[in-house]
């Protein structure tokens, strides 16, 4: 079975153009070509045909393919892809000023089981390879570039999709580094978002071997008890020494941790919650998302009201830190935060 050439990073490919005696100036090349110019292999033109030869009988091009296509009202786009392997994966496509972020899924369901995330009911399956995780950029640009033709503009990467990101280290760093890459896609560290429930080991790994893109937390609860309920690791890598792991992370100018907060009616919504989350947040480098719960069959938390919302809120701004209320994109066709299940 050939290997997948979107695998490969920049280095893999120079190394192996080098391995094989050809010219390591086909790597820029071939990746100017598959992931700028997003087209196909056999059509490449500015490499030798020796080159090309060896590509086309050593390595593999195909890519997910896309089993269902849903258009939410509000434009975002949700995506079923069907693996080689027949497991399917969803990814989402959320629409800002004729603009697009991409929700990237890293594993076939997940291992977490945290309560809120339809994700967690499925289990994990497996984890995806680069190949399958950048497969998803650009076949979700490919449908963009035919079916809304002038929009193909995928600006932010967000791995906010199923699995957990750093349980899957090794791939999504890989897929990082090729979308940083300048002779690829070029998307900016501070474009791409690798989100966590705090899975520890992970990110002790971060500060050594990540590039410098952005991290966000899952945080749901600052009370050890409540955050147990909603993200079983909790009892195994306690917030405490997440949050000890993560202000070791180095920030460039301007860069925060972004720190997720699900609200959850009667949960973790009250003023005292609010509290102590800025609390603990309020020296650092911090930006807060609020989500309000997105519901799923069978999901037995609910949304707290507006009001409700608004005073959790107000809460934080005293303590000064960013705080942003996130709206709910494609919710209609199940493809808001915490809804993606792609269980048969």
């Amino acid at each position: 079975m050939k290997n997948s050439f979107y695998d490969l990073n920049h280095s893999d490919l120079e190394m192996v153009l080098n391995q094989n005696d050809l010219n390591q100036s086909a790597a820029a090349i071939l990746f100017n070509w598959h992931y700028k110019k997003k087209q196909n292999a056999q059509c490449c033109e500015k490499i030798s045909k020796g080159s090309l030869a060896f590509f086309q009988h050593n390595f593999d091009f195909s890519l997910p393919e896309i089993d269902t296509v849903h258009e939410s009202k509000d434009r975002t786009v949700k995506f079923l892809f069907k693996l080689n392997d027949h497991h399917k994966i969803e990814t989402v496509l959320i629409p800002f000023h004729n603009k697009y972020s991409i929700c990237l899924s890293s594993q076939v369901g997940c291992a977490m089981n945290c309560s809120f995330c339809f994700t967690g009911r499925q289990g994990l399956k497996r984890s995806l390879t680069t190949s399958e995780i950048v497969g998803q950029f650009l076949e979700a640009w490919r449908w963009l570039a035919k079916n809304r033709p002038g929009e193909e503009r995928i600006l932010n990467i967000v791995f906010m999709g199923q699995g957990e990101p750093l349980h899957n280290f090794d791939a999504v760093k890989k897929a990082c580094e090729i979308f940083l890459s300048k002779h690829g896609t070029s998307i900016g560290v501070q474009k791409i978002t690798v989100s966590t429930v705090g899975y520890l080991p992970g990110l002790k790994r971060w500060r050594r071997e990540m590039p410098g893109v952005n991290l966000a937390l899952s945080l749901h609860s600052p009370f050890a008890a409540k955050r147990n309920d909603l993200i079983p690791i909790n009892k195994i890598y306690p917030l405490e020494e997440v949050l000890a792991c993560i202000d070791t992370i180095p920030l460039n100018k301007k860069q925060f941790i972004t720190y997720e907060y699900l609200l959850i009616k009667d949960f973790n919504d009250s003023p005292d919650d609010a509290e102590k989350l800025g609390t603990i947040l309020a020296e650092k480098s911090a930006y807060i998302n609020l989500i309000p719960f997105n519901s799923f069959p069978g999901a037995h938390y609910k949304r707290p009201e507006l009001e409700k919302i608004g005073k959790f809120k107000e809460v934080l701004d005293t303590f000064k830190i960013p705080t942003l209320i996130r709206s709910a994109k494609g919710d209609d066709v199940l493809a808001a935060c915490g809804q993606l299940n792609s269980k048969n």
